[in-house]
């Protein structure tokens, strides 16, 4: 037998060698006894060290470098502190006034005491489905309506009727806009706004408006517009930091009935004296001077009224909201009687033409003077098709053209020229 290890010795067992298990090898495994094992070495205690005299006067606790583990130690507890402090903020980010309108509008709906921006968008969607419904009775054609939304929030209903049996166009939008204000907006918007916090480098913005364009068939009846809108900014926490109204409508005819003229001006001007008699005079000539298309020197109607900024500094918000509520709903009856009367007059088609070139000017003053039309293209994500809806289905240039002497076409364009008191 070959010499093994003292521990396991593989042997041919008698099992094995009786040829039960033929080629396996059986391996017996033996215990050692204590004997085989080898004792340990003893380990060394080293004596006790004789301290020196500068030790002995020495504390025996005695930490090791004290004011730097204190750093140390404040250096890590702060960073834990920041850590946890930076992380709640993220999962309390405060909520943008889109989101907060949107779950009280799902959660208590809109009443007398909800914020202005829901009281304002909640009267003009009213509005709108009044006016829609008037205007098609009078048609006998439905209006198209689009509803579409903004991503960061808000959206509009854009109500347009094209080829109607009474308007050649027509179209009654309400939008809602919910977005940021960068730092140059808010400089300029500051000038006529001194509410509005400097310091900021952006601030939420709110607008909402109604706006409405008819283009009649018959070159006897005059377009008509409107808008009427509120705007606001707002602090981190929601609340509003400025606020203000704005609108007016105005009346466009192509052949001019001083009738018509002084029905619609007295109309508004009666909405207006309800609340303030220096309403109406101080608007009329702001609408005057608004709606003037300044390359042509003329007007582009008989005017109404506009205003814009009308703000704390002028009224409070109650107040002014009633005024804008009571504007509005003069509408109807500002200009209902005026279309019913002149929608089915007969006309040449030297009237249409006519017709067809006061919509250039019309078209010109809207495409190159409009702040709203403006503000409308320049905002990111803006409805380019619901901003667009104020131009004309057909408009027509003549390079040169001149009325002719002593006719109708050439008394409008003298008023247009010279601005009437009509009431």
């Amino acid at each position: 037998m070959s010499s093994i290890s003292p521990g396991l010795r593989c042997l041919q067992s008698p099992i094995a060698r009786s040829g039960l298990l033929r080629g396996r090898t059986q391996c017996l495994h033996f215990r050692r006894s204590f004997a085989d094992v080898k004792p340990k070495p003893k380990i060394k205690i080293p004596e006790p060290r004789t301290r020196s005299a500068a030790e002995k006067d020495e504390p025996d606790n005695k930490i090791w470098a004290p004011k730097t583990r204190i750093v140390v130690g404040v250096v890590f507890i702060s960073a834990m502190i920041y850590s946890m402090l930076t992380g709640s903020v993220e999962q309390t980010e405060a909520p943008s006034i889109a989101e907060r309108d949107s779950m009280q509008k799902r959660e208590s709906g809109v009443s007398a005491t909800s914020p202005m921006r829901l009281r304002m968008e909640s009267f003009i969607k009213e509005q709108q489905s009044i006016i829609v419904a008037s205007l098609q009775d009078l048609d006998g054609k439905p209006f198209r309506t689009d509803t579409w939304t903004r991503p960061n929030g808000g959206g509009g209903v854009s109500c347009v009727l094209q080829d109607g049996n009474v308007f050649e166009k027509a179209g009654v939008n309400i939008s809602v806009v919910y977005g940021t204000l960068p730092r140059p907006a808010i400089e300029k918007m500051r000038a006529d706004h001194k509410a509005i916090d400097p310091g900021h480098d952006s601030l939420e913005f709110f607008a909402a408006g109604l706006s409405m364009v008819l283009h009649p068939r018959n070159p006897m009846a005059p377009t008509v517009h409107l808008n009427y809108r509120y705007f606001e900014t707002a602090t981190d926490d929601g609340t509003p930091q400025a606020w203000w109204f704005g609108g007016g409508t105005d009346l466009t005819p192509s052949y001019l009935f001083d009738e018509d003229a002084i029905h619609f001006h007295r109309t508004i001007k009666d909405a207006c004296d309800k609340h303030d008699r220096d309403y109406y005079p101080r608007f009329k000539r702001w609408c005057d001077d608004y709606f003037s298309v300044k390359h042509r020197g003329e007007t582009r109607g008989v005017g109404g009224i506009f205003f814009d900024d009308l703000d704390a500094d002028e009224k409070d918000q109650e107040n002014l909201f009633s005024f804008v509520q009571d504007c509005l709903r003069a509408f109807l009856p500002s200009y209902l009687p005026i279309i019913e009367k002149r929608k089915d007059m007969s006309f040449s088609e030297t009237e249409k033409e006519w017709q067809q070139l006061r919509r250039g000017r019309y078209v010109e003053f809207n495409l190159v003077h409009d702040r709203g039309t403006s503000f409308g293209l320049n905002t990111p994500g803006a409805r380019i098709e619901s901003i667009l809806m104020s131009l004309p289905l057909t408009a027509r240039w003549r390079y040169m053209h001149e009325p002719d002497k002593g006719s109708r076409e050439e008394r409008l364009v003298n008023v247009l020229k010279r601005p009437v008191e009509w009431v």
